[in-house]
């Protein structure tokens, strides 16, 4: 039976220099809500509670055009009316799948952290 090796979240973004130059302002937003695991996967970085709340990925390894370096999704119970978000989907009722391209650290202000903060409190 083949194991599969864990990994960091370094070592997932250390091919990709402009999303892992992201990344940590991401990381720390996430660091300040109580009781989260994060999960590094085959393509993308997740941050749960009792439930998914968010996820990170890099467009460079699943789109066929440019993109961000890096995209944020933050998975929240109704549609947020934001124009920042480059897509929102609704993959079940009332499940809205919010994503917003990150270009730089700064992209990780306040209103971010209150995203992942409504996500954070709908996933208990």
């Amino acid at each position: 039976m083949k194991r599969r090796r864990e990994t960091t979240a370094d070592a997932f973004l250390a091919p990709y220099p402009d999303a892992r130059k992201i990344y940590p302002a991401i990381a720390r937003a996430v660091a300040a809500l109580e009781g989260v695991t994060v999960k590094v996967q085959k393509s993308q970085i997740g941050f749960s509670r009792a439930h998914p709340f968010a996820a990170v990925w890099v467009p460079e390894m699943q789109l066929r055009r440019p993109a961000a370096p890096l995209v944020l999704s933050v998975f929240l119970r109704h549609r947020d009316p934001s124009p920042r978000w480059t897509e929102i989907v609704e993959p079940a009722p009332g499940r809205f799948t919010h994503h917003l391209e990150l270009n730089a650290p700064a992209d990780a202000d306040a209103e971010v952290t209150r995203w992942l903060k409504s996500a954070w409190d709908a996933a208990e």
